[in-house]
């Protein structure tokens, strides 16, 4: 779609602050129109309105696409979002650990064991890890407290939390990014560790390295979008 706005700005709006094109407000793609809870938010999604060319690539506002994400999708299908985390929380990349080569087996202890600690200490969430391929069972009581602490979660962290999650494949990383234990980079490196020692072994692949670029940028934007919510 091409360019069709001048200027793009935000202002306060009934429920928080909104985005505006020329002064008409941005809608979602459902048509709701599309409030951020904080200023600082709006201020930064109308950033990504004013830095389009002549042609818009919703691709380069990933802030835009996951407010309108929580206004649209969340509130109707909050449920099956849940499930699907807690679906990777019953597989969580985390709990998976190689056997071979040493280096790997010390990389994959080093960035994920202290994320397993942390989230067995202050999520009450202590998940088993195996060195097996086959997917093992975890405590029900740790899968319960992870529930817990998506059901107490807004659209926007739920989100937030997706993105990362599906991203690293751990929703452990996810929460962990959303209270601040981790940033995006470290974030990143824990979920893509065994793609980056395979680069660092068998040398750069173009392709790999484009989705390994994409995936850093999801998580980066869900760890500004966090930051930014909770702005004044």
């Amino acid at each position: 779609m091409k360019r069709f706005y001048k200027e793009a700005s935000s202002a306060p709006s009934e429920g928080g602050h909104g985005v505006l094109l020329d002064g008409r407000p941005v809608r979602t793609p459902a048509r709701a129109l599309l409030i951020a809870p904080t200023a600082a938010l709006a201020q930064a999604i109308a950033g990504e309105w004013q830095a389009q060319g002549e042609t818009i690539d919703p691709a380069s506002m990933p802030l835009m696409r996951m407010v309108a994400t929580a206004i649209d999708r969340i509130p109707p299908n909050r449920a099956a979002v849940e499930a699907d985390l807690m679906a990777f929380a019953s597989a969580d990349l985390l709990c998976y650990r190689a056997t071979a080569p040493s280096n790997l087996v010390e990389r994959q202890s080093r960035h994920w064991q202290p994320v397993l600690d942390w989230a067995a200490l202050r999520l009450d969430a202590a998940l088993l890890v195996t060195q097996e391929l086959m997917q093992i069972e975890q405590p029900p009581q740790a899968l319960a407290a992870l529930q817990r602490r998506l059901e107490a979660l807004d659209a926007l962290e739920l989100v937030a939390v997706h993105t990362v999650t599906v991203s690293t494949a751990s929703l452990l990383l996810g929460l962990a990014v959303l209270e601040g234990e981790l940033d995006a980079r470290a974030a990143f490196e824990a979920g893509q560790t065994d793609e980056l020692y395979g680069l660092e072994v068998w040398g750069e692949d173009e392709q790999a390295r484009a989705r390994l670029d994409t995936l850093a940028g999801e998580i980066a934007a869900a760890e500004r979008l966090l930051f930014l919510m909770r702005q004044p």
